[in-house]
């Protein structure tokens, strides 16, 4: 029995907006800025899928807009191998580094036809709720 708003306590952004991807290359995500917030998790999907593979790749940097690094796996729930997409679905993984601005890119590989992928990022753990 659900009876703790949850709702109240994240915020949910667009990470990646629904894309084909049908390349092997690496998708870049959406820049998201943590500030007011202390747990990031994003929720990669996979829809119409044909081929491929599609690793996350977690950057941060503390700038916006300039100087993202691949994040260490200390900083990391969850490995990005482990939340790769071989065929349709959802996988997630955790941020819990000390830097405010975070994104998620997708690096695809092994890709003919491709599938359609986007992220969704909850923010979670605000500093001061209710979270509008």
């Amino acid at each position: 029995m659900a009876n703790i708003d949850l709702k109240n306590d994240i915020k949910n952004l667009n990470g990646l907006t629904p894309a084909v991807i049908n390349t092997d290359t690496t998708t870049n995500g959406i820049e998201i800025d943590t500030l007011g917030f202390e747990s990031v998790t994003f929720f990669i999907r996979s829809s119409s899928y044909t081929d491929g593979t599609y690793t996350p790749l977690v950057e941060d940097t503390d700038t916006s807009g300039s100087g993202e690094v691949a994040v260490v796996d200390d900083f990391l729930i969850g490995t990005e191998a482990s939340a790769a997409l071989s065929a349709a679905g959802i996988s997630k993984i955790g941020y819990v580094g000390k830097k405010r601005y975070v994104r998620l890119n997708i690096v695809s590989s092994a890709t003919t036809t491709g599938s359609t992928l986007d992220v969704v990022v909850v923010l979670g753990s605000p500093r001061h709720a209710i979270v509008a």
